[in-house]
């Protein structure tokens, strides 16, 4: 017979710490690329052991050179969702909020809806957790003004020297102007730079970005690297709202 051994606050916190990191971790790959990778190197793992067990020599003795680098392997694969899970890591709100109020929220889906309209290409981003002050030290113009849908019409007319790049928004005000973002790769789709833009930056962030098509008049939700498109103003504001 086992003894039962005593259960003390020491084993309940452990406890407690590795069920949120598994929980969190979770959260992190839930819906990206790197959770079905991890998935494959389960199934190897298990590979490895069924192996080891029946005597494949030659399939242990490859699977054990492949796990004796596992560290390297997972660096390689997983070096872009690593940056992505430790800066989101970093920005964990657990002291601040960075919200973007409702009057915000209505500023942006005003513009967004006029410029639609009038067919004036446009890329929002706005900052969650996750600070963006980088992308406006390497090529952005810093604006620091109180948000408002005039304002976010004149930096994004065809005309104005600001209008090319992205707006970044921050804390209820536009930061910045005229912003580089990184592209992300879009192989066998016809999507354009702003598109591209606002995959990439919502990709490498937790930022949501709003793209306003100059040739279709649509407008374009991306979160997590992935578009949406938007069929109408209500709709916009209603995920932005569900968002924030």
């Amino acid at each position: 017979m086992f003894e039962a051994l005593p259960v003390t606050w020491r084993d309940l916190l452990d406890i407690a710490f590795v069920s949120v990191l598994l929980y969190q971790l979770i959260q992190l790959l839930r819906g990206t690329r790197a959770l079905a990778v991890l998935t494959g190197l389960g199934l190897l793992t298990v590979l490895y052991y069924v192996s080891g067990y029946l005597g494949l020599n030659t399939l242990f003795w490859l699977l054990q050179h492949i796990f004796s680098s596992l560290f390297i392997v997972i660096v390689i694969l997983f070096q872009a969702d690593i940056r992505q899970a430790l800066g989101e890591i970093g920005a964990r709100r657990i002291f601040r909020r960075n919200r973007l109020q409702q009057g915000g929220i209505e500023e942006v889906v005003m513009a967004c809806q006029e410029m639609a309209r009038l067919r004036i290409g446009a890329l929002i981003v706005i900052e969650r957790g996750m600070r963006l002050g980088d992308m406006v030290a390497r090529e952005g113009v810093r604006v620091d003004a109180l948000l408002s849908r005039r304002l976010l019409m004149n930096i994004f007319h065809p005309r104005a020297p600001l209008h090319d790049g992205a707006v970044i928004i921050s804390a209820g005000r536009i930061m910045a102007a005229a912003c580089i973002m990184p592209l992300a790769t879009a192989d066998g789709q016809s999507f354009g730079t702003r598109h591209r833009a606002a995959m990439g930056i919502t990709s490498e962030s937790d930022a949501v970005a709003v793209v306003v098509s100059e040739e279709r008049g649509e407008i374009t939700l991306a979160l997590r690297g992935e578009l949406t498109l938007v069929p109408d103003a209500a709709r916009l504001r209603q995920v932005l709202n569900e968002i924030f």
